[in-house]
């Protein structure tokens, strides 16, 4: 089923938008929905995600990703692994003045990620494709995020280099990861874990902050 801009999706994208704490009207909301229009259309072929009903598209991309634009510390940052583009291409549309790298090792992925900066337009996206202990960027990154990337403390080896001297890394995770933060050791740095609630998403979330 493709996933339109009706007006129950409108709604419902404007009405989690609230119940996250933030105003609908700072929002590109139709642009959200253009992507998920064009992620529908990409599944069809090439698979990219495993969620297809609009609904759950909605909750499970777009609000999902939003839930953590509170915890961006601008100017800079970096999506590691950033597949369809969530969280970097979402919060990269609702942060216009943060510049944003989407890096990802998989090509097809890749792809569909150019395809939707050409499509929807920002400005401030760049795409990438390296896996990222391979990628060396001129400057370091204000933040850095994940979501469902890999273990808290690879995603720190992996990632820390990238950060600037006041970066922090964002690592969205479903369960509280009592083992992933077990296994951090004293040198991690200050380590700060958020429930997040999202309005129609039944499961657990948590964002793990790094600084």
């Amino acid at each position: 089923m493709q996933a339109s801009p009706g007006p129950d999706l409108s709604a419902a994208l404007e009405h989690g938008i609230r119940a996250l704490g933030q105003d609908p009207a700072e929002h590109p909301c139709e642009r959200y929905l253009a992507y998920l229009d064009l992620l529908a259309r990409w599944n069809r072929a090439y698979n990219l995600s495993g969620i297809r009903d609009p609904d759950r598209m909605l909750t499970h991309h777009i609000l999902d990703s939003l839930a953590v634009r509170p915890y961006v510390r601008e100017p800079r940052c970096l999506d590691v692994g950033s597949g369809a583009g969530l969280p970097g291409l979402i919060l990269a549309l609702s942060l216009p003045e943060t510049d944003w790298v989407l890096l990802d090792s998989n090509r097809k992925k890749v792809r569909f990620l150019n395809q939707a900066v050409l499509e929807l337009g920002p400005a401030n996206v760049e795409v990438v494709a390296a896996r990222v202990e391979e990628y060396r960027p001129r400057d370091g990154f204000s933040t850095i995020v994940s979501r469902a990337f890999t273990s808290l403390k690879r995603f720190r080896d992996l990632s820390g280099h990238l950060l600037s001297a006041d970066g922090r890394l964002l690592a969205m995770k479903g369960a509280r990861p009592e083992a992933e933060l077990a296994e951090l050791d004293e040198n991690a740095g200050d380590i700060l874990v958020h429930e997040l609630t999202i309005e129609g998403l039944e499961a657990q979330r948590h964002l793990i902050v790094l600084s």
